[in-house]
């Protein structure tokens, strides 16, 4: 006997079980029915029982059979998925990829890599969504997004590219006229600028180099839905926000905004290219994320000076 499984012999035994007579898995198959029986009588002979209950005019599985046939099914599909994605990989990326990513880091961070993406794939077209608002990958009918969250949607299959710092930042006419606050608590007499897309009221979160944690509720004369639109009054020296590093860290550098309670950090979140479901992912897909990967997993937004290394969120089963 032969030391390889019958792998055809599983296939067909799974596929008669499934459409319930050897004809109509032969048909499916694309083969002839006495191929379909030889197969099965040999797999029969090769695990030593009767696979099926056959009279002239019905077709039963056994009970052996009926263990059997969960698992060759799912062997089956197995080697359908892997022989689906060996003929992708053989086939250039192309055709349109739906794909939603925060407003200001697309246009920041994305919207500069779109030439070099479609010089590296030119059959590739992008439908770019760019919002804060959270959307529903499926009922909107997007292939995948770039999130920036603490954890991604355990509904979606996730990759994480990198890392996303917050810092709390204000500018030097601020803190020099209001002074610089030494603790968290602090900033509840301080005008402060938040989100206004979040469900619930914003919390900020920090948690000091000791591991003492402390949330403070900011309140302030503006929310907004887009983290560009507080940096006119921050500029102006008006207020004390919240920024994600890969915006604050070019006012940082030139000094225009300075970070406040930097022994303190902020709630660390990732940067996850998301998509529905991991099985059966296109090409293109596979194409985009593996080019965001590159491009983003070391990213040079990164603001030296206040750049912590250590703490990254991590996920079971996340890439």
């Amino acid at each position: 006997m032969s030391k390889l499984p019958d792998f055809e012999g599983l296939a067909m035994f799974a596929k008669v079980a499934e459409e319930g007579s050897f004809a109509a898995a032969a048909r499916v198959m694309g083969v002839s029915v006495p191929t379909v029986s030889r197969a099965v009588a040999r797999l029969e002979e090769r695990l030593g029982g009767r696979l099926f209950n056959r009279t002239s005019r019905q077709l039963s599985l056994t009970e052996f059979g009926q263990s059997m046939a969960g698992k060759a099914g799912e062997i089956y599909r197995q080697a359908e998925e892997v022989e689906g994605e060996a003929m992708e990989l053989s086939v250039r990326p192309r055709g349109l990829v739906r794909l939603a990513i925060p407003m200001s880091f697309g246009l920041r961070w994305v919207a500069p890599l779109m030439p070099q993406l479609f010089r590296q794939y030119p059959e590739l077209s992008v439908d770019l969504h760019l919002s804060d608002a959270s959307v529903d990958l499926i009922a909107d009918g997007f292939d995948a997004a770039l999130r920036i969250a603490a954890l991604p949607d355990s509904s979606l299959v996730a990759r994480k590219l990198c890392a996303v710092t917050q810092f709390l930042v204000a500018s030097p006419a601020y803190l020099n006229q209001h002074g610089r606050p030494k603790h968290p608590r602090e900033l509840a007499s301080m005008p402060c600028l938040s989100y206004a897309y979040r469900a619930r009221t914003q919390v900020w979160r920090f948690t000091h180099a000791s591991g003492i944690e402390e949330d403070v509720v900011p309140t302030g004369p503006l929310r907004v839905t887009n983290s560009e639109a507080m940096l006119p009054l921050l500029l102006e020296g008006m207020a004390i926000s919240e920024l994600p590093e890969f915006i604050a860290s070019e006012y940082l550098m030139d000094g225009r905004l300075e970070r406040i309670l930097p022994e303190w950090s902020m709630t660390r979140g990732g940067l996850y290219f998301v998509t529905p479901s991991a099985r059966t992912r296109p090409v293109k897909i596979r194409a985009v994320s593996d080019f965001f990967f590159e491009h983003l997993s070391a990213p040079t937004w990164r603001w030296a000076p206040g750049y912590e290394s250590s703490g990254d969120i991590q996920r079971a089963g996340l890439e």
